[in-house]
């Protein structure tokens, strides 16, 4: 019994002893397992919201990238349409100019149309006025062939009586009569044109002498001489490259923007520029010039410096053109002439800046004017203009003369101007003495000493050429060309060649020498007769 109650006393202190020990430690593990759990939402939380962040972000850097994309769209596009209006605008301009060059060439056609109507007419009307003439005609031959046929019988009867007089036939006295008429002829000619060109010499030498003198001091022109090829020096070797360029797509781009062959061979840093077309090398050298300057060489920037060096190059040449009209002492020509005179400061004929040329030939046939007392605006209009057609003669075919009389006519020019620049080479008669000046002062600025110079091969073929003209007449023993080709001395042979065929072989020479050969200034043609006797004292 003892037993059982100190059992049943121990059993409810072992419950509060095990109550007080298990009921904290069930209390921690569910105050644990509530912060894993709190811990837990807070986490996601925190997860969930990174991921919104990181999304915004990935949404804001899709959207800019879609901007950015838009904006470089519009971009090309734009660009893309730059091209093609500018593509256009120069295909309009091509056309453009093709359909004024078409109706210039239709309203020429018409022209010419209406010229050959109005020729055909006034033939038509003038073979009927023919015909009637020849109806007459016919009646009065058959009656002058009625008393022509009387006449020849009188005149045969009276032939034989003169025949049996004379001892000599009909062909050999007619013969011998005009074998002596035509030789007293010839010498009487002769004699009267040697006569009367030695007199005009004497009278027109001191004159002419006296007067170009004075035109000559009076002019003082500075001289410039170019070639066909420009030279580019360059600062050093490693610029030939980037003037070659990736390929050779810079040098590609120059020669086809200028129109200008660009050489770089081994010479050392040095570039030269060849091409016919002076205006186009001047704006390729100023466009390499300044590309080297720049340093900046790439396609883009070869198109745009050409652009901006042809606009500059053009405001020269007007200004040039104003210039030479200023220095002159002429107005009131047309725009276009000023830059067509312009364009010739970039010219050259034989070495001889055609600019330079054209300012002094119409000083000194203004000068000459002045002194015989003509029209000195005139001579000095005509001089400046006379090689005008040297301007456009490397884009259009033509002599340089035809060339600017078409000029001259184009803009208004008076017709007495588009004579003497027709005349200045003696292709037509001068109508003029303004225009004999013109020719005048023409070749003496060509033949002075230094003006004009060609390379030694074509200089010594020229005068092979005109020893051969001047040899190939007969009665000729030798030909020399002296004074640099300016003078011609032919020495005849005297027994084959008098002192009347002397004269004619001269001008006979001096035509043949214009004809056939290309030379600057005149050529003076000296025919040398001699006769020597040698006798022998034994």
């Amino acid at each position: 019994m003892s037993y059982l109650n100190s059992l049943l006393l121990a059993v409810p202190t072992s419950l509060a002893i095990a109550f007080f020990v298990v009921l904290p430690v069930a209390g921690l593990a569910i105050g644990g397992l509530a912060t894993w759990i709190i811990l837990k939402k807070v986490s996601k939380k925190q997860s969930a919201n990174k991921l919104d962040e990181t999304s915004k972000r990935v949404e804001e850097m899709l959207k800019n990238a879609e901007a950015q994309s838009k904006q470089l769209r519009k971009e090309a596009i734009l660009e893309a349409k730059e091209q093609e209006i500018k593509r256009r605008n120069e295909f309009d301009q091509e056309m453009k100019e093709k359909r004024a060059e078409q109706q210039r060439i239709e309203s020429r056609l018409n022209k010419q149309e209406d010229a050959l109507e109005r020729k055909e007419s006034e033939l038509n009307k003038k073979s009927e006025v023919l015909d009637q003439q020849r109806d007459n005609l016919s009646r009065k031959l058959e009656e002058v062939a009625k008393k022509q046929e009387q006449v020849s019988r009188q005149h045969e009867l009276m032939v034989a009586e003169l025949e049996k007089v004379a001892q000599l036939t009909k062909d050999e006295a007619k013969k011998l009569l005009t074998e002596e008429i035509l030789d007293e002829t010839r010498h009487d000619c002769a004699l009267q044109v040697r006569n009367l060109e030695q007199q005009a010499k004497d009278e027109c030498d001191l004159n002419a002498k006296n007067i170009i003198s004075l035109a000559i001091q009076r002019c003082a022109a500075d001289h410039a001489s170019e070639s066909t090829v420009s030279v580019v020096p360059l600062p050093n070797d490693d610029m030939k490259a980037r003037i070659i360029g990736r390929e050779g797509r810079n040098i590609r781009a120059i020669e086809n923007a200028t129109g200008i062959e660009l050489i770089i061979d081994d010479t050392p840093e040095v570039v030269i520029l060849s091409g016919f077309d002076p205006v186009r090398r001047e704006v390729a050298r100023l466009t390499l010039e300044r590309l080297i300057q720049d340093g900046r060489i790439h396609p883009a920037r070869i198109e745009e410096t050409v652009e901006k060096v042809t606009k500059e190059l053009d405001q020269q040449i007007k200004a040039a053109g104003e210039n030479a009209m200023f220095e002159v002492g002429i107005f009131g020509l047309h725009p276009e002439l000023i830059k067509l005179i312009g364009r010739l400061k970039f010219r050259t004929s034989y070495g001889q800046n055609v600019y330079r040329h054209s300012i002094e030939v119409a000083q000194l046939a203004g000068l000459m004017a002045q002194e015989l007392g003509l029209d000195v605006n005139f001579a000095k209009r005509a001089g400046l203009l006379h090689d005008i057609g040297k301007a456009v003669d490397h884009e259009q075919e033509g002599t340089h003369i035809q060339l600017g009389a078409d000029i001259a006519k184009k803009y208004k020019e008076n017709a007495m101007i588009v004579n003497a620049i027709m005349a200045h080479h003696g292709d037509v008669e001068p109508k003029t003495i303004e225009a004999v000046l013109v020719a005048a002062a023409d070749a003496i600025s060509g033949a002075r000493p230094g003006a004009r110079r060609e390379t030694g091969s074509n200089y010594v073929k020229r005068l092979e050429k005109l020893e051969e003209i001047s040899s190939s007449f007969a009665g000729v023993e030798k030909s020399y060309a002296i004074q640099a080709g300016r003078e011609v001395r032919v020495i005849v042979k005297p027994d084959q060649v008098d002192d009347a065929k002397a004269l004619f072989l001269a001008k006979d020479i001096a035509k043949k020498i214009e004809s056939e050969l290309d030379y600057p200034g005149q050529i003076k043609v000296n025919v040398i007769r001699e006769f020597r006797s040698v006798e022998y004292a034994k």
